[in-house]
This record gives C-alpha cells, structure tokens and sequence, in this order.
C-alpha cells in the first residue's frame, strides 16, 4: 500500500517545474503537515523521496505524505512570502511553531491623543501609529516598570473622556503624579513634554527618573513618611537593575534582537534575546518542531514566524544565518531598513554567544525533563511488563475502585491511564444495585459490566481492551475480580495492590514487592490512588444529591417524580432554589401551588 503511494508521489514530482515556489505536504485525510518553499521545486520536493539516509525527523514527516500541493512563485522573496503567511495560516505539524504560545507585553503610547495615556498591552494594532516599547519578557518586570513610570512622570493613568473638562482633579494631581490634563491645569505642550521624558526613559535614558525618585524619598523622610521613602528607594533599586542589564559595546538608544540556534539530534532551540535602548529586557527560549533540512531554513522559518507573532521589527538583528530574501521579507514586512549581523565580530558575537549559552541551557534542562517523562511513562510500563511477567506492555491501564460510604448509595469507578498519563474522557462510573456490602461480589458485577459495553461496542471508552486491569486490595479481592474475566474468556492482564506494605497480587498466586521509588509501582499508585479519589467524589455527589431530593419532597404537594421532573429541568438544587415561581411553572406537571410552595420554602 505505502509503496504505490510512494510510487504515485514520485510519479508527480518528475512533473515538477523547476521554478521557485512554495509546496505543501499532505497527510491521509488531505490535511496539510508541512509547507516549505524552494528555489527550485522539482529539486527540493525530489530530495524527500530519494532513497537516501534522512534526519529521523524529516524521515517521520515523509512516511506520513500522501500527497503534495505546489504553488509557483516569480522568486524567491515572493516564495518566502508565501510560506511564511501559508505557515501562520494553516500552523502545519512539522513546520516550526512557536511553542510558548506567549503574547509578550508591551508598552503602548498613543500620540495620536492629546493628551496619551502610558498602558500596557498584549495586541498590538496594525498601523495605529502609535509608539510601542517591548516585548519585555522575563528580564524585566512590566509591572515593576510601570511603577516607575507612574512615581516618576506626571501621567494620566485614568481612562476618562477629556472631552469636556472635569470640575475637580484626582488625587493623583494632589500627590504629585498626574499633571490633571482632565481640568485642563496644563497645556498640550507641556502634558506632551512629561509624555517625551517617558519616551526618553523608555529608550534608556534612566538619569530623569532616578533624579525625580532621589528628590521624592528625600522629602518624604523629610516629612517623615517613612513608607513613601521606602517605596521611592525600592522604585530606585529597580533602576539601578535595569542600568546594570546596559549590554557593553553597544551605542545608545540601539534596539537589537539576537536569534540563537542550539540543536542537539532532533530536538531544536532557538533563543531571542531582546535588547532595547542598549539594555538587555528579556531573553525567551522556544522549543520548536520543524522538518527543515538545514540549520539556515530553520532559523529563517522562525524569524518570519516569530515576528509574525510579535508584529514589531527592530532595525538591528543577529543571527548566524541570513539571506537576501530574508532581509527583503523583513524589510516589507517592517516598512523600515533592517541590518541583520552575523555574529563574527565585537559586540554582536558575544550577543550572539550569550544568546545560544542561555539556549544550551535550556537545551539541556528539556532534555533532561524528557528523560524523566520517559522513566515515568514508558520506562514504567515497561518496568511493569519486565517485573510483573505482563504478556504485554500496559499501554492503558484501567483502574477500579469500590465506594459504600456507610453501606449506602454503593459506586465504582474505572479510571484509564494511557501511556502512563491520565485519560480522563476515557472515565466511567457505574452505580450498583446489588443488596448488601460486599464489595467482592460488587467488583465482579463491575468488571463484568465493562466487559459486557465492550462487547456491545457503543461507549468509545468502554470499545478497547485494557493491557492491564488493577483493583485495590488483596489476593481475595484479586481472585472475585479475575473470575469475571475467566468467565467472559477475557485474556487480560490483572493485578490487585495492596495499600498497606503496597504489595502487587498476580493471579497465579505470587506476590510481588517493589522499592518505593520505583516508577513502575508510582505508576500503579496513581492509578489506584485516582480510582479512589474519582469513586469517592461520585459517591459523595450521589449522597448529596440525595439529600437535596429528600429535602424538595418534605414540601407540601412536591412528590419523587416532581423532584425528577426539577431535577432534570434545573439540573441543580442551587437552580430550583434561584428560579422564579414563573420558571417553576413552566416545568411541564408543575402548578401554580406546587411552584408557590417551593418558592416559599427557599425565599420565606
């Protein structure tokens, strides 16, 4: 099957133009899971399907084409274009995707307004022409910042109409902090030279609002307000570590974003650092998928992406790869002349050094991570199927657990793991009408209804086959339970736990003990742990709800089908308490008494 599709695909790139262009991979179902572009599309489509050595990720992208798309382009900047746009479109799997996902801050003045307000915003609007200062990420505190700027500068904070002057002024004007442009105490052009020393500060300039502050905690020991002059110093120590992030060798007032890549087999990072006004904001590093065949390809990839994302482009980039196309894309894409330096020479390839330092690190931080993922999941299954002698790996574990508080309202859960992990749209619960508290009898009525939805095939949850059952208890418990699945001829794995020295019962009558921090019995504690907490949680909403039927029959006239009736309106008691008479009435076989009364009973 896989070779005459293979055999199809070949076929259709020979027919390839060889012309630039952008093309798109598609999967089974026709959906797209890769776009690239190329300079030339019969050579570059035609490399995928060559019988030749691949990087594993580019191998797994192919094995999952079924077929190609191509678009021709004029050029290469045009393909670029495309691609790029095509990519945040459609967000294909095996292209780069910025996965943090984040809309960094920014600071947005609007100097279309006569007097601007300074605010803080996540969106930035397309051609609003108003000034924006970011992204800050984790190097700088937005909140902090703006701290400053509101002790330091005279700004309105407020978002009022200045349509019409207001009688009075705010307390912001009586502390010092607002230049009240709402009474009209100032004129444009000095509101606007308050807005310039913001614009100042916010490119590096530091030295005006170190000065305010200084003077401010003086007065305010002075007058012996000793929480305000903290405040100011705390406001002033926040400027002393913005100046130390100042990056040496660089002229002021410069804005540069620095793109560093790190790779290590098929996991890729690219960090960004950003510096604006000569002073490092914030370095971010991004986790990305890709099936590029090239280190440039990718970085290029993401460079478009990323400030497709983040819409601002500053005038200076570095990275170790560039390209006419990529310049020109960015230049179109900006509206202004963009330098890209390549990192070979002082200060852009210490820029470019710290860059990819702070990538490694993170780096090696995911790989360890997904090592750890490993032994937890994987590593555990099969640690499980090594120890416990499982006739196959535990991809899904289900896990059921019995709940009778006080011998009443009797309940199981069955809970899934897959793949170690949690499913939780895979969970049922079951209520259980058997007489009696035997909790033996009530695990194989249990198993033995699951078995029975499996063979029926209508609950998606209930439609595949555990690879291994557990249940809490013993080698009894163990015992009742396997012989629902004997009877049923159901070659399942079962296994019981027992909370106490947490040993594991096997149907053959061994037992099995494992060291607390081995994974593969963490693994079975949260399944019986989570079978519990989720049998226990039903058990307690049926009791409940229980009582709030209970409590609607002791009204006058309300009978058990009437609280069904409700119950199946309103959903919950808090909704039949809330509603009107009216609502009450218009459930069908409600009338007016029977709706009076209730509403008494709850608003008297």
């Amino acid at each position: 099957m896989r070779a005459d599709i293979l055999a199809r695909i070949k076929e259709k790139v020979h027919a390839l133009p060889g012309v630039p262009g952008v093309y798109k991979m598609l999967d089974e179902y026709g959906n797209i899971i890769y776009i690239g572009k190329a300079k030339n599309l019969k050579n570059r489509v035609s490399s995928y399907f060559l019988n030749t050595l691949k990087l594993p990720k580019v191998q797994k992208m192919v094995d999952n084409v079924y077929d190609f798309e191509y678009i021709i382009t004029l050029s290469e900047l045009e393909a670029l274009n495309l691609e790029s746009n095509l990519i945040h479109e459609h967000q294909p799997f095996y292209n780069i995707l910025l996965k943090d996902g984040k809309a960094f801050p920014y600071i947005r003045i609007d100097l279309n307004q006569e007097y601007p307000t300074i605010e803080v915003t996540r969106r930035i609007k397309a051609k609003d022409n108003a000034m924006y200062f970011g992204p800050y990420f984790n190097k700088v505190n937005i909140t902090d910042l703006m701290k400053i700027i509101n002790s330091s500068f005279k700004i309105r904070d407020c978002k009022i109409s200045l349509m019409r002057p207001s009688k009075r002024e705010c307390l912001n004007y009586h502390i010092g902090n607002c230049l009240a442009p709402c009474t009209r105490k100032c004129s444009v052009e000095e509101y606007r030279a308050e807005v310039d020393k913001v614009i100042a500060f916010l490119k590096g300039d530091l030295s005006i609002a170190r000065k305010i502050l200084e003077d401010k905690m003086k007065v305010y020991a002075e007058m012996e307000m000793f929480e305000r002059a903290i405040e100011m110093r705390d406001r002033l120590d926040l400027i002393t570590n913005i100046d130390a992030r100042n990056v040496t060798g660089l002229s002021r007032d410069i804005d540069i974003d620095v793109f560093g890549l790190v790779e290590s087999g098929e996991t890729s990072v690219v960090t960004v650092a950003s510096i604006r006004g000569s002073k490092m904001i914030g370095v971010n590093n991004y986790n990305v998928i890709d099936a590029s065949m090239s280190s440039e390809e990718l970085v290029t990839n993401f460079i478009t992406q990323y400030y497709i994302s983040q819409k601002i482009v500053p005038k200076n980039i570095v990275c170790e790869y560039s390209s006419d196309e990529l310049i020109e894309w960015l230049k179109g894409y900006s509206g202004h002349n963009i330098n890209i330096y390549s990192g070979k020479r002082e200060p852009y390839n210490r820029l470019l050094d710290m860059a990819c330092q702070n990538g490694r690190e993170f780096l090696n931080k995911s790989l360890e991570k997904n090592k750890l993922y490993e032994l937890k999941t994987i590593g555990a299954m099969r640690t499980l199927q090594k120890t416990l002698g499982l006739s196959r790996l535990p991809r899904r574990i289900e896990g059921y657990d019995i709940s009778n508080l006080g011998g009443t309202n009797t309940v199981a859960s069955m809970v899934v793991f897959t793949g170690g992990c949690k499913d939780s749209k895979m969970y049922r619960k079951f209520k259980i009408d058997l007489p009696g508290q035997n909790d033996f009898r009530n695990m194989h009525d249990v198993l033995t209804r699951r078995i029975n939805e499996y063979n029926k095939g209508t609950d998606i949850s209930f439609g595949q086959k555990p690879d291994l059952i557990l249940i809490d208890g013993g080698p009894q418990q163990l015992e009742f339970a396997y012989s629902s699945l004997r009877d049923a001829g159901w070659d399942v794995d079962i296994i019981s736990l027992a909370k106490k020295q947490e040993e594991i019962y096997l149907v053959d009558g061994n037992k099995v003990v494992l060291s607390r921090d081995n994974f593969g019995l963490k693994l079975l504690q949260n399944v019986r742990d989570e079978s519990h907490r989720f049998a226990i949680t039903f058990n307690k909403n049926l009791r409940l709800k229980v009582a709030q039927k209970s409590e609607l029959e002791s009204i006058p006239l309300v009978s058990k089908n009437k609280v069904n009736i409700l119950f199946a309106k309103f959903k919950k008691l808090d909704n039949i308490k809330s509603a009107t008479i009216e609502e009450l009435m218009s459930v069908k076989g409600i009338g007016k008494v029977v709706a009076e009364n209730i509403y008494k009973h709850y608003h008297q």
